[in-house]
């Protein structure tokens, strides 16, 4: 837990991890935003609030222990995806071409697998992480949203997704909560029932991937099952699907952000906004009507506008929720807390930065079909739209962007040192296609399905997985394939038969190992590559580049 002092000693129960007052109610909020709404049924705890902050931040809860409902949602990059603006996380968009201008900039979730661990390629991702149709939007002070989603397809009752029972009717960060993990793009392998994602939560080691856990959370998880923290957070046995949803819109609902320099201005301080912050600020409320959706506490009226990103065919967006035409291509409006930290922009991640939002609103918008009558050309010369920017920096809560408590989270196998790391380079086989090795997944002992996979092979040649306890750095030649393991003793070679797909650059396979749970193999490197027989230019094999894995 951090030891920060904070700036008003009035807030310290949000530095704590209990995030509750010193009556045991709800968090207080900073005094730039209203109370928080916290539904009747599912009143704030502080092992409820913790078991969902656990929840949230385990990768275990993803078909491939690589995603946590926080991969996509980091404190740090505003409540959004920091992954949307890398190469690897772009969607084709709706006319299923990379590299045309309605790719979408959204979130790498999983690889398309079966329950067994299996990977199947997809048409656009083959064996890659999939990519979402649109950006994630920030889950801070969502809990002020009676709609959520992009599209406001969660909300406003929490409904069961087990039972299909109405569990609360202001649950729309539970329903919301409800369908990520389910999602065979987002988290979920095909098929991802609730009922099989609770059995598998009650069996957890809690947050057994994460590192640099902050204190209070770890010292709640330590030495515990989840099936125990459940006990713990409810006061009776069970791990089911509707109790997950609670605790983690329990953790949401302490996710409240209010201590910016714009809330310091509004309390008095005439010295916390800039002499430009001052101009944007008047900009902001005056020539530029941007107050009309982003006034008030929350910088957002939560209603849903088309503002003219794209063409309204690409995505109907709330209207394809409501099914009324004259919703079609409305978003939802999001909140501008925080918003200098969420680069890309915009429900595609169309604007890469903050001078792109302010100059695509200058000009009026891009596509005028049943656009939003309030926008409108604005005029500004350069040194307004610098302003308008420098103003919308003032919105950043330093919690959020330093990530201290309430925003403090554990580090995540995706970010740490235990990925497996390539080695060496692959060898193109038929047509000049270069066969793609994929190892992701953690390589942690006692993980039931460690997949190996790879595509861009030769569709029907068949495959080979070898895996050695030892590596050549620099390779060695084997009728035309460059080659990293070290043909020892301990060298395992899987036939993996013909790859699926047929002809060149559309072969592809996997296999699931578990890996023991023996104390003994932690800090063991292995080496893996896939060998194709299906060779270029007069070699024989392809193969792909190596994958170095050590079990930890």
């Amino acid at each position: 837990m951090s030891n920060r002092r904070l700036p008003n000693a009035s807030l310290l129960v949000l530095a704590i991890g209990t995030h509750l007052s010193a009556q045991g109610g709800p968090p207080l909020p900073p005094p730039g935003v209203p109370p928080v709404p916290v539904p009747p049924g599912n009143p704030i705890t502080v092992s409820k609030t913790l078991l969902g902050k656990a929840l949230f931040w385990d990768e275990q809860l993803s078909a491939t222990n690589t995603i946590s409902c926080g991969t996509c949602h980091v404190p740090g990059n505003g409540g959004s995806d920091p992954r949307s603006a890398l190469f690897g996380s772009v969607h084709p968009g709706f006319d299923g071409l990379f590299a045309t201008p309605d790719d979408i900039r959204g979130s790498r979730g999983v690889a398309n697998s079966e329950a067994d661990g299996d990977w199947i390629a997809t048409q656009f991702f083959g064996l890659a992480e999939q990519v979402t149709s649109r950006k994630a939007p920030t889950m801070i002070n969502a809990a002020y949203a009676p709609l959520l989603f992009w599209d406001g397809r969660a909300g406003p009752n929490f409904v069961d997704p087990v039972t299909s029972t109405v569990v609360l009717q202001q649950g729309a960060l539970e329903a919301q909560a409800a369908l990520p993990p389910v999602n065979a793009v987002e988290m979920g392998h095909l098929g991802t029932t609730w009922t099989e994602l609770a059995a598998k939560i009650g069996a957890l080691e809690p947050l057994a991937l994460a590192e640099d856990v902050p204190t209070d959370l770890q010292n709640f998880v330590r030495g515990k099952t989840y099936a125990e923290l459940f006990q713990t957070a409810f006061g009776t046995p069970g791990v089911s699907a509707s109790r997950t949803l609670l605790a983690i819109g329990t953790y949401e609902r302490t996710l409240i952000s209010g201590q910016s320099a714009w809330d310091d201005f509004l309390a008095g301080n005439q010295a916390a906004l800039t002499q430009q912050q001052q101009q944007g600020r008047a900009i902001f409320f005056g020539q530029g009507n941007c107050g009309a959706c982003h006034g008030g506490q929350l910088l957002t009226n939560n209603t849903f506008r088309n503002i003219g990103v794209r063409p309204i065919q690409e995505d109907l967006g709330r209207g394809a929720i409501t099914g009324n035409p004259a919703d079609n291509g409305r978003f939802k409006v999001p909140s501008l807390r925080n918003v200098a930290l969420r680069a890309p922009y915009f429900h595609n991640g169309g604007a890469a930065n903050l001078t792109a939002v302010v100059d695509f609103y200058n000009r009026g918008g891009d596509f005028f079909v049943n656009q939003d009558p309030l926008i409108q050309p604005l005029g500004l010369t350069l040194q307004q739209r610098q302003a308008l920017v420098a103003f919308l920096q003032a919105f950043t809560d330093p919690r959020v962007a330093n990530e201290t408590a309430p925003f403090d989270r554990p580090s995540l196998y995706s970010e740490s040192n235990h990925v497996p790391v390539a080695l060496g380079a692959p060898t193109p086989g038929p047509g000049g296609f270069v066969p793609r090795m994929w190892a992701t997944e953690p390589p942690v002992l006692g993980n039931p399905n460690l997949t190996l996979a790879v595509d861009r092979g030769t569709g029907g040649a068949p495959a080979f997985l070898i895996v050695d306890t030892s590596a050549i750095a620099a390779g060695w030649n084997l009728f035309g394939a460059q080659l990293y393991f070290a043909l020892t003793p301990a060298v395992s070679i899987f036939p993996m038969g013909a790859l699926s797909g047929s002809g060149p650059g559309n072969g592809s396979t996997s296999r699931s190992f578990a890996t023991p749970l023996d104390a003994g193999l932690q800090g063991q490197t292995l080496t893996a590559q896939w060998v194709i027989a299906a060779g270029s230019a007069g070699n024989l094999l392809s193969a792909t580049s190596a994958a170095q894995l050590t079990l930890y």
